[in-house]
């Protein structure tokens, strides 16, 4: 991407942790459900630690086996190094990254054997589930090649993840409470990803790499991922007017000055290089700082605010 200064190759952008929002939040909202009918002590907080630990391998391992899966399938060339240099350039090679990668999914396997013990094999859907996705991202099935990376974020990540913490610490399969909490950051995060997509619009379609808005025109795409970051606001409202999420989460709204923000660079992004860059940052940025005051707000509501009442 011209104009775009190229990031340091390495294995800081390989492991790509500034994306660990996509599993914390998940997990945050999970968590917080559940602790309202787990008993919060030594044991369950060292569970909690742990799911955290588990959900930020898993994206970590997909970040890894992306920048592995693109550049073995050709994606990833000297031409639009910009974004994922380490292997096009000979920095790391191959094999270490795909090692990498699945050293972070057994990590996670491992830690799945910890959940299993405590609280029952019920637990194993979410992990296989889990792994499905983190692993086969862009190796195997190949989601993203196919129009589906998308779909596999908004139900992996957005879904499965809070609900699997949620089973974790309860023991419990499934918690409509648990769901409808996670539907607002579930699009949200969603739309990190089609920010990702519109970035890279023009260098995917002359790959023919096949992501959900390489199969849309530019401004369709575009609309997409205005819809993804934005509907999560009007959603929040429905979900407490109806009483499905405590007031407090409202207090996310505060991100609507982020919200603004991102919508002011899309408009730009057409047309100047940077904008269409910081499509996936800003997005970044709005689903950290709402997921977190989501949960914060929810917390509020049903533990602190009628202690001091």
């Amino acid at each position: 991407m011209a104009d775009v200064k190229p990031v340091k190759a390495g294995w800081w952008n390989v492991f790509r942790p500034w994306t660990l929002h996509g599993a914390i939040v998940p997990v945050l909202i999970g968590g917080a459900v559940a602790f309202q009918t787990t008993e919060l002590n030594a044991l369950s907080i060292i569970m909690f630690i742990l799911i955290a630990i588990g959900g930020c391998l898993l994206q970590s391992a997909a970040n890894i086996l992306n920048t592995y899966g693109d550049f073995k399938n050709g994606f990833d060339t000297v031409e639009n190094e910009t974004r994922s240099p380490e292997l096009v350039t000979g920095v790391l090679s191959p094999k270490k990254v795909l090692y990498a990668g699945l050293a972070c999914l057994g990590v996670t396997c491992l830690l799945g054997l910890i959940f299993i013990w405590y609280s029952g094999w019920i637990i194993l859907i979410y992990g296989v589930l889990g792994l499905i996705g983190a692993g086969m991202y862009t190796v195997g099935l190949s989601f993203k090649y196919h129009a589906m990376g998308q779909i596999t974020v908004f139900t992996m990540m957005g879904l499965l993840m809070p609900l699997g913490t949620y089973c974790v610490l309860t023991g419990n399969i499934f918690s409509w409470e648990v769901l409808l909490l996670s539907i607002p950051n579930t699009f949200m995060i969603t739309g990190v990803l089609a920010g990702n997509e519109m970035r890279d619009y023009w260098d995917d379609k002359n790959s023919n790499v096949g992501t959900l808005c390489g199969h849309m025109s530019y401004e369709t795409g575009m609309k997409l991922y205005l819809f993804e970051s934005l509907v999560s606001f009007p959603i929040l409202v429905i979900l407490v007017i109806v009483g499905a999420a405590p007031l407090g989460c409202l207090l996310a709204f505060v991100t609507l000055c982020d919200a603004y923000i991102l919508v002011k660079n899309s408009k730009a992004a057409p047309t100047d290089p940077h904008a269409s860059f910081m499509l996936v940052p800003l997005c970044f940025k709005l689903n950290w700082h709402f997921g977190v005051l989501l949960v914060i707000g929810y917390v509020l509501q049903l533990n602190i605010i009628p202690l001091v009442i």
